[in-house]
C-alpha cells in the first residue's frame, strides 16, 4: 500500500530540522515513501499520513519519538487504521 506523509512545521520557530532528522529517518526504513513538508503556523508540527492527521506538537507540546512514528508508517503500509501517536519529547530547551 503506497503511503505519504505531510509534515507541517513553523518555520521561524527553527522546527525544518526536526523535519530533516525525522524525514531521513523514514526514508532509511522506507525508502519507497514520500515525505514532504510545507510551512505551518506558529508553534506547529502536525504529521499527516495519507491524509489523516497522527501527530501534533499544538495538542501535544512537543515532538513525536522517531519509533512511534515509524510504527504508524508501518500501520499505514500494512493497511492497518491509523492512530494518533499520543507521545511526545519535550521540545529541547536552551537556557
Amino acid at each position: 500500500m503506497s503511503v505519504s506523509i505531510m509534515v507541517e512545521y513553523c518555520e521561524p520557530c527553527g522546527f525544518r530540522s526536526h523535519y530533516e532528522e525525522l524525514a531521513s529517518a523514514v526514508k532509511e526504513e522506507f525508502p519507497d515513501i514520500t515525505i514532504e513538508s510545507r510551512p505551518g503556523g506558529t508553534g506547529a508540527f502536525e504529521i499527516e499520513i495519507n491524509g489523516q492527521l497522527v501527530f501534533s506538537k499544538l495538542e501535544l507540546g512537543g515532538f513525536p519519538y522517531e519509533k512511534d512514528l515509524i510504527a504508524a508508517i508501518r500501520k499505514a503500509k500494512n493497511g492497518e487504521p491509523l492512530e494518533k501517536i499520543t507521545n511526545s519529547q519535550a521540545p529541547c530547551v536552551i537556557l
